[in-house]
């Protein structure tokens, strides 16, 4: 949830909260609550589930973390064939509950697994609190490298080759047409697209997850320069499926 500045808003089918699972019982117990770079973040336990919630919009819980980790599963797998490294460099944006890292360190063949998330009480949740219980062998595996930092900041910071990647996984609120916050539209926009591409290797795998699908996002790929533009759906227990939107850097 390494989102941009702007004001919480949410839009989409009756403001419809995403990725929510079955509610746990009784009613939901705050754990902690913080002031960041984005308003107000929350992270609660309800039953067996942990909630995030930003500004007073859920954002997501540890119900179902399949698409997450399809969002990981499918950037590696659309390295091209036969040229890709033996040890693909894998830049995750957001970290939310933890699926999509957890996901990566479980897959050998990543070289580094680097994730960006801007919000300091994300990062301690995971690192010394109730979401390590997603994210602790990851966090534990060498390969994985945490960033504090705003994801557009960091992706259109001057950068050596050496800091190019392999595939970006982009986890970002609920997907190009249903941002969390105003400043995270700029991320899909065309000048946006281009800061990715830019710190993709030629032949790098960009993954955008979204909660419904995205003609206009997968126009979007292809007319800043992406190629092998495809969508990937997974299908959830109501509703919309959620997307992999999936775009390769031309080689």
């Amino acid at each position: 949830m390494s989102y941009s500045s702007g004001s919480p808003r949410t839009t989409g089918s009756a403001g419809s909260p995403r990725r929510t699972g079955p509610a746990g019982g009784g009613s939901p117990e705050v754990l902690d609550r913080r002031t960041g770079p984005g308003g107000e973040v929350v992270l609660r336990r309800h039953g067996d589930l942990l909630q995030i919630i930003v500004n007073g919009c859920f954002l997501m819980d540890t119900s179902d973390g399949r698409s997450e980790r399809v969002l990981v599963r499918s950037a590696l797998a659309g390295l091209p064939r036969g040229t890709a490294p033996d040890a693909p460099r894998l830049l995750i944006g957001g970290l939310g509950v933890g699926f999509s890292l957890d996901e990566a360190a479980s897959q050998p063949r990543w070289g580094s697994i680097t994730v960006v998330e801007r919000e300091p009480a994300i990062l301690d949740w995971h690192r010394r609190g109730p979401l390590a219980e997603v994210s602790g062998r990851a966090l534990a595996d060498p390969r994985t490298r945490l960033v504090k930092a705003d994801l557009l900041d960091f992706l259109r910071a001057p950068a050596p080759d050496a800091d190019r990647y392999d595939a970006l996984c982009l986890d970002i609120d609920n997907g190009p047409d249903w941002t969390v916050t105003e400043g995270n539209e700029g991320l899909y926009s065309p000048a946006g697209l281009a800061a990715c591409a830019a710190r993709l290797n030629p032949g790098g795998v960009l993954a955008v997850w979204s909660a419904r699908p995205s003609p206009a996002f997968e126009d979007a790929l292809r007319h800043s320069g992406y190629q092998r533009v495809a969508t990937e759906e997974i299908p959830v227990v109501r509703g919309v499926p959620d997307v992999v939107h999936l775009a390769v850097r031309p080689a």
